[in-house]
C-alpha cells in the first residue's frame, strides 16, 4: 500500500524518515472545531496507519505519531458547535450520536496508539478549547508551548465535555480535580497545566515543534523507553472504548435536553470562533 496516504482536505500529513514519524497537521475547512468531515478523515488516516503497521514489531515502521495544527494561535476550538445546535433543534439524536462515537473513535485511538506500537505525541501551538483540549489530552504525550491556552468552558451553556476529558483527566490528576477543572470552565495557561501535569513538556513560544523532534531524536532506545512508558501507563490506568462510549451517551442525552438560552449562546460562540477564523 501506498503510505503515508494522500488525499485530504482537511489534514497535512508529512513522513518525517530520520525519526519515523508521521506528523498530521489539522487545517479546517470552516470552523477551526472537530467538524464532521475533520472526523472522517482522523479515523481515515488511523485506519491508514493501523493497516500500515499490521503485524511489525516495535520501531518497525513507524515509531511516533505528531498531532498539530496550520492555524496560527489556534490548535482546535473543540465540537462543531453549529452541528450540535441544529441535531438539537431537530431532536435528531442518531446524528448527534453518530458524530460523538466518531469523536470517541479519535480520543480512543490516540490514547492506544492505534493499538500499535506507535507513540503519539500533540503539540498544542495555540488555543485548545473544549473538543480540542479533549483531542490534546488524548495523546500519550502532550507538548504545549507557554503561549497556549486550554480549557473546557462547556458549563457555560450547561453541559459538560463528553468526548474524553472526565476520563483523561482522572487519569492524570485524578477524579476530584478534572471534576473541579469541568465544573470551573476556567481557561488555563500551558505553564499552569504543566505544573500540574496535565502537559507533560512545556516549550518555549515558537520552539514546539524543535522540543518534539528533540523528544523523538534519542534514536531507537529512546523510542523503546517511550513505548514502554506508554504501555505500563495503560496497565496502571487503561482507557477502554467502552468507557468512553457510556459518557458520551450521557453527553448526548444531556445536550439533547438543553434550553433554547443554551443553543443560542452556542450559536453566538460559533460566530466569535468564525471570526476570530477570520481574523488568525
Amino acid at each position: 500500500m501506498h503510505f503515508p496516504p494522500g488525499g485530504y482536505r482537511e489534514l497535512d500529513i508529512e513522513l518525517d524518515g530520520s525519526t519515523a514519524a508521521l506528523w498530521c497537521f489539522m487545517r479546517p475547512n470552516g470552523p477551526p472545531s472537530f467538524t464532521p468531515s475533520m472526523l472522517g478523515e482522523l479515523i481515515s488516516l488511523r485506519r491508514a496507519i493501523a493497516n500500515h503497521m499490521g503485524g511489525q514489531p516495535p520501531g518497525g515502521g513507524l515509531r511516533y505519531f505528531v498531532g498539530a495544527s496550520r492555524l496560527r494561535g489556534i490548535y482546535n476550538l473543540g465540537g462543531d458547535l453549529g452541528y450540535f445546535v441544529d441535531s438539537i433543534r431537530t431532536k435528531n439524536r442518531d446524528r448527534l450520536m453518530a458524530y460523538a462515537i466518531d469523536c470517541c473513535d479519535v480520543s480512543f485511538n490516540m490514547a492506544v496508539g492505534f493499538e500499535t506500537p506507535v507513540v503519539t505525541i500533540g503539540l498544542v501551538q495555540g488555543d485548545a478549547l473544549g473538543g480540542g483540549f479533549e483531542g490534546a489530552l488524548s495523546f500519550q504525550i502532550v507538548v504545549a508551548e507557554k503561549k497556549a491556552r486550554m480549557g473546557l468552558p462547556e458549563v457555560l451553556f450547561n453541559l459538560f465535555p463528553g468526548m474524553g476529558a472526565f476520563s483523561l483527566l482522572a487519569r492524570k490528576i485524578g477524579m476530584a480535580k478534572a471534576e473541579r477543572m469541568i465544573l470551573s470552565g476556567k481557561i488555563y495557561t500551558a505553564t499552569e497545566l504543566y505544573e500540574m501535569g496535565v502537559v507533560d513538556v512545556l516549550a518555549e513560544d515558537g520552539q514546539g515543534e524543535a522540543e518534539v523532534r528533540k523528544l523523538m531524536g534519542g534514536g531507537a532506545a529512546k523510542y523503546r523507553l517511550h513505548h514502554a512508558l506508554s504501555r505500563a501507563k495503560r496497565c496502571v490506568a487503561p482507557v477502554t472504548f467502552a468507557e468512553l462510549q457510556k459518557i458520551t451517551e450521557i453527553w448526548v442525552d444531556t445536550a439533547m435536553q438543553l434550553e433554547d438560552g443554551d443553543l443560542r449562546k452556542m450559536e453566538r460562540l460559533a460566530i466569535a470562533q468564525r471570526r476570530r477564523l477570520e481574523k488568525s
